[in-house]
């Protein structure tokens, strides 16, 4: 039987529907909407997805749903919307020609100065108000965390979130009002063809499924597969680089699965920060604060933990912790799987156990047992939206007289890779879980680790941040100075 194939993308702008045949693999929504659209409310500002002016919001199909994220438009490439709505600022306009309640909200409270940020927050803030229209300053300032701004200082930005139901509800919007019927029509986009766009090697790709995707990596067995495109996007943004051909994979519903099973969480390959977290921190606390401080909302909403894995970067947020858990993958390529425990899965720089045509499938997480200890800490120059320097993940088990029963420790930005302090856990084991066991363990972490200096930190820095982590897991786990962190909503 001959396979299905489309050679167009077919999606929603605006109210719009629209089909393209006439797009390059590394186009942006950005320049699509500036420059073929003339949409210029979403604003290019850094181009590498850490300043949100560029925010737009992606309606997608999900379990049936009709779900709506923010997004970078700077690097959310253009092939990758087959099946979506985007919605620009340009789309909260009111027939009669007045503001939308965020618009509003922000013009009374004083929410903007230069505004050149301001449609960026302005967009940030209507898809909270859509999920949650009474929020609290917490989840204001999470939904905020990709949206900088140089003029305001944000407190006049979230006295206007505060109030936005002051100026209209949410269920009388009209992405609410709309919602049955743009779900109809992006369901009556989702055609089950494989989508191909291009010739040579200027083309990409969509695969159907995940069976299909693994038929088209064998065909294209080094094609560039986008998931969330945040590491990809500043390939092309900030780098120049050629990703041709491209298979973009972030629409397929069999690679977004999480599920548990013997006592482990399953993580499909396609899986987002944002959809993960849930699961993730309701199982494993440590997991949820660490995905809090992975990039902003935007980033969240579109980057991957399989991508995150995939790339290989020695400075990735997810590797470490999940290393230190006993996380395994499953690789695919074509029919056939393979398990790796994720710890072999890094060789060495830029170098991972992945043959060509092959990909990750799916994450499986150890929970810990309940009486197990696990800690992550993440160091950055800055809280938010801010990468690595360096990462420490840990995780203990004691045994009845307090001893060491057995250690995992993991760190990520110390090494060519994501790497184990195999001799820091082996100074550990056996012993007494005391003070002078750890700083007796600290002199192996030279045998561990040749970290280098760059822009992000120094060598001596990363090493000493290194031993200070394991000492603060020593602390908090001994309940002495607990916690170590604290947040001024906690405080408050």
């Amino acid at each position: 039987m001959a396979r299905r194939v489309r050679d167009h993308i077919r999606f929603i702008l605006n109210g719009e529907d629209v089909s393209l045949r006439d797009v390059r693999p590394d186009e942006t929504l950005l320049d699509f909407l500036r420059l073929r659209r003339s949409l210029r409310g979403t604003k290019e500002g850094c181009a590498e997805g850490d300043c949100g002016a560029c925010t737009v919001l992606v309606g997608r199909l999900s379990g049936g749903e009709l779900v709506y994220e923010s997004v970078n438009a700077c690097i959310r490439f253009l092939g990758s919307l087959d099946g979506c709505h985007v919605v620009t600022v340009e789309h909260l306009k009111r027939a009669d020609g007045s503001l939308h309640p965020v618009q509003q909200a922000m013009v009374d409270f004083h929410g903007s100065q230069c505004g050149f940020c301001t449609p960026g927050f302005v967009m940030s803030l209507y898809g909270l108000w859509m999920r949650e229209p009474a929020p609290s300053d917490a989840r204001i300032e999470k939904a905020l965390q990709g949206n900088l701004c140089r003029c305001t200082g944000y407190e006049a930005i979230i006295r206007a979130a505060r109030a936005v139901s002051t100026y209209g509800t949410a269920e009388n919007d009209p992405l609410a009002v709309e919602r049955a019927a743009v779900a109809s029509r992006l369901a009556a986009m989702k055609d089950g063809e494989r989508v191909e766009v291009g010739t040579g090697n200027c083309r990409f790709a969509i695969p159907a499924s995940v069976d299909d995707l693994a038929d088209l990596l064998e065909e294209a067995p080094k094609a560039t597969v986008v998931a969330g495109s945040t590491d990809v996007g500043l390939w092309v943004t900030k780098f120049m680089r050629e990703i041709e051909p491209v298979v973009f994979i972030g629409g397929l519903d069999g690679l977004r699965g999480i599920s548990e099973a013997d006592g482990a969480i399953i993580i499909g390959g396609g899986v987002s920060y944002t959809e993960a977290f849930g699961v993730l921190a309701g199982r494993i606390p440590a997991l949820g604060w660490l995905i809090d401080r992975i990039g902003g909302e935007q980033v969240r909403n579109m980057g991957t933990i399989g991508g995150n894995i995939a790339n290989g970067s020695p400075i990735g947020d997810t590797p470490p912790p999940l290393i230190a858990l006993g996380a395994t993958l499953t690789l695919r390529k074509g029919k056939v799987r393979r398990a790796v425990a994720l710890e072999d899965f890094f060789i060495d720089y830029g170098k991972q156990d992945c043959a060509p045509g092959e990909f990750v499938e799916a994450v499986h997480i150890p929970a810990p047992k309940p009486d197990a200890h696990f800690a992550v800490y993440k160091i950055t120059k800055r809280r938010d939206e801010d990468i690595t320097a360096a990462l420490g993940a840990f995780h203990l088990l004691l045994d009845g007289e307090g001893r060491v029963e057995a250690a995992r420790i993991a760190y990520g930005g110390m090494a060519a890779t994501p790497k184990r302090a195999r001799a820091v856990e082996a100074a550990l084991l056996g012993k007494p879980w005391t003070f002078s066991t750890v700083e007796d363990a600290l002199p192996a972490y030279e045998a561990d680790f040749q970290p280098i200096s760059d822009m992000r930190a120094s060598a001596g820095y990363r090493m000493l941040a290194a031993k200070n982590l394991l000492r603060r897991f020593f602390i908090e786990t001994t309940g002495t100075r607990k916690p170590f962190t604290v947040t001024r909503h906690e405080v408050a």
